[in-house]
C-alpha cells in the first residue's frame, strides 16, 4: 500500500493530487445542487473572492495527508506534499493578489 512508502516524489504526486479532491469536494458541497463542474469552474474563474475559499479547502486536504505521513513518520513524504503545498500557497496568493 502507498501509506507505507516513503518517498519524496510519491508526496510530489500526492501533494498534487489531494487539492484536486479538495476541490471536487468543495464543488460537492457548497455548488453542485445549482451549478455543474463547468460551470463552477467558470465562476471560480470569475470571482476573486473564490480563490481564497477554495485554496483553503483544497490546502487543508494536503495537510491532512502531511500530518498522516509526519505522524508515521514517512519524512521523505512529507517533505514532498509540503513543497507542492507551499508552491499551491505561493500560486493561491499569486492569484489572490494580481488577478482582476
Amino acid at each position: 500500500m502507498f501509506i507505507t512508502k516513503d518517498n519524496f516524489k510519491l508526496g510530489l504526486v500526492l501533494g498534487i493530487i489531494a487539492p484536486i479532491f479538495g476541490v471536487i469536494l468543495y464543488y460537492f458541497l457548497k455548488f453542485a445542487k445549482t451549478f455543474s463542474f463547468g460551470e463552477f469552474l467558470e465562476i471560480l474563474f470569475n470571482h476573486k473572492a473564490l480563490i481564497t475559499a477554495i485554496s483553503s479547502f483544497s490546502l487543508l486536504a494536503n495537510a491532512i495527508i502531511f500530518t498522516i505521513y509526519i505522524n508515521t513518520r514517512k519524512d521523505s513524504t512529507a517533505k514532498g506534499i509540503f513543497v507542492v503545498t507551499c508552491f499551491y500557497a505561493i500560486v493561491a496568493l499569486i492569484l489572490k493578489l494580481f488577478i482582476k
